[in-house]
């Protein structure tokens, strides 16, 4: 077994398998809950760079030897702290399921911005291949579930999902990127003002660039990016929907 199957695997039994108990020494009254919320106080703060197993056990009031006790290391240690920080999916079942997917899946979307926007270290956490928790394969079930019904093949309905998560991750990773702006002002409304500086200077060097600019700021401003993304998004999904549903009738 490699040191990477034996991590995926304390992995699981964190996040799948009954309460840990510490594995060795003393019992230290730490919990996971406890332990991964100590965490995400942390990367609030400081940013998943700024985690690590000695900050957690400082702010527990422990020593790291201590917190290994319960958890092997930093990666097992995001993992409880991804699931601590997405927001519950179960927000999303009181919605009727006679709204149709495509209300279903927007606010799914909305949704997920939402936490993205809450803690924007999960956007850094939640990619390449780890094991996921209840919680966010709660969320890819949800999702799933809106589809159903729609005619789409398995692999079709779970690329319509990264799709629509991909969006999202998008609009998310550029308000994290331009946190810095004004207050209340979008990323797309902030990238729009920026490059007006330029083409003051160098306009007439893009013409059609300037008249784009021109017509944003004769609208009253921009700040649409997510909307618009997935508006289109949905449209080309309804139209797959519909050709699905049609052959299911002839």
């Amino acid at each position: 077994m490699t040191d990477a199957d034996e991590q995926w695997g304390a992995a699981v039994r964190l996040l799948w398998g009954p309460p840990a108990k510490p594995a060795r020494g003393p019992k230290r009254g730490l919990t996971l809950e406890g332990i991964a919320g100590a965490g995400v106080v942390l990367a609030d703060a400081e940013g998943l760079a700024g985690v690590s197993m000695q900050g957690v056990a400082g702010r527990l009031g422990v020593t790291k030897m201590a917190l290994y006790r319960y958890v092997p290391g930093k990666a097992e240690l995001v993992s409880l702290m991804v699931e601590a920080a997405m927001p519950d999916p179960s927000v999303l079942d009181g919605r009727p399921v006679g709204e149709g997917w495509r209300a279903r899946l927007e606010a799914w979307a909305r949704e997920l911005l939402a936490g993205f926007r809450a803690h924007p270290w999960l956007l850094e956490a939640t990619v390449g291949a780890r094991v996921m928790g209840p919680v966010e394969i709660g969320w890819m079930e949800r999702a799933l579930a809106a589809l159903g019904g729609c005619g789409l093949t398995g692999a079709e309905s779970i690329d319509a999902v990264v799709l629509v998560s991909g969006h999202v991750r998008g609009i998310a990773e550029q308000e994290r990127a331009m946190a810095g702006g004004a207050a209340g002002e979008g990323p797309d409304a902030q990238l729009t003002s920026v490059l007006g500086e330029v083409m003051r200077v160098h306009g007439e060097k893009y013409p059609a660039l300037g008249a784009a600019l021109a017509s944003v700021a004769e609208a009253g401003g921009q700040n649409q990016a997510l909307d618009f993304g997935l508006e289109r998004i949905l449209d080309g999904l309804g139209l797959l929907v519909a050709e699905r549903v049609g052959e299911r009738g002839a």
